[in-house]
């Protein structure tokens, strides 16, 4: 039921993100962190890496760094990327997969182009959203939950104009095999042109859509958003709204979660509750109480 009386959430404001540059020098578009918006509680940080046409020896990513106190979601749309840990997990992400790793204690962490990618060159594009962790779960062993595109799930509306890959929640009775830490919702949408969808959202949760393909209207009074923009709702009512109005592929993720409301540091790769405990990472990491990536 709306707090207002109406049926979907009304849109807050359209960010656009902003280019930067991240590990080796590689370019992303950023709705937040940036000046004036500093977070989306839960949700600490949106980078878009790409989408980028790398030539072959040019593809950079991001060597050895630390992680305490949240979680990092990886979903690759193009590309390949090889990742490994002071906790000795390895691996390798393709097109459509995810990794979800809650770093909790500290974990050394390394995102880098897959060799044959690197050596070949090729197109790159994904995400990565970090999620702020509650306190009682900062200092929890580190884990991870990988899974392969083919098994995220995908639902479609009958009349085949919006589809949505589930990362996180829920979504035309489609559900995620994600588990995550506090409620979390992360989808995937594409509507084709004259597409129309309304997703529920839980009243509780703080909710925002960013577009990376297409344009399109959001909310109930239509508030348009173009590919680089992120869309910021109200918590006015339990659903959001989306339309495609162009004539090509609308492409947007759709995330809420649920607000800690808790004290917060952050300092780099550092998320903790008191500047104490950001102080203590920093230590730990120098003294090597994180651990090294063993090759």
């Amino acid at each position: 039921m709306s707090k207002v009386g109406m049926s979907t959430r009304s849109v807050v404001k359209v960010v656009q993100a902003l280019r930067t540059t991240e590990g080796e020098g590689f370019v992303v578009r950023r709705p937040f962190p940036v000046a004036g918006f500093m977070q989306f509680d839960p949700f600490l940080l949106l980078d878009e890496l790409g989408p980028v046409d790398l030539p072959p020896g040019q593809a950079k990513g991001a060597p050895d760094h630390p992680h305490r106190g949240f979680e990092t979601v990886s979903y690759i749309l193009e590309g390949r990327h090889e990742h490994a840990d002071s906790a000795g997990h390895a691996g390798e992400l393709g097109p459509g997969d995810v990794q979800w790793m809650t770093a909790g204690a500290g974990v050394v962490h390394s995102e880098m182009p897959a060799r044959e990618f690197s050596r070949t060159g090729g197109r790159m594009h994904g995400f990565q959203v970090w999620v702020n962790l509650p306190q009682r779960d900062k200092m929890m062993a580190p884990r991870y939950q990988e899974l392969p595109s083919a098994r995220i799930p995908v639902a479609s509306t009958p009349d085949g104009r919006v589809r949505v890959k589930v990362i996180a929640g829920e979504s035309l009775g489609a559900r995620a095999a994600i588990d995550t830490r506090t409620p979390i919702q992360y989808l995937h949408f594409t509507l084709a042109p004259g597409g129309r969808f309304e997703q529920p959202v839980p009243g509780d949760h703080n909710a925002f859509a960013y577009v990376f393909g297409g344009e399109g209207t959001f909310g109930p009074k239509g508030t348009r958003a173009v590919d680089g923009q992120a869309v910021l709702f109200a918590n006015d009512a339990d659903s959001v709204v989306m339309e495609n109005t162009g004539n090509q592929p609308l492409q947007l993720l759709l995330l809420s979660g649920v607000p800690l409301k808790e004290p917060m540091v952050r300092y780099g790769p550092f998320v903790m509750n008191t500047q104490a405990e950001i102080i203590q990472a920093f230590e730990d990491y120098q003294s090597g109480r994180m651990g090294r990536i063993h090759r």
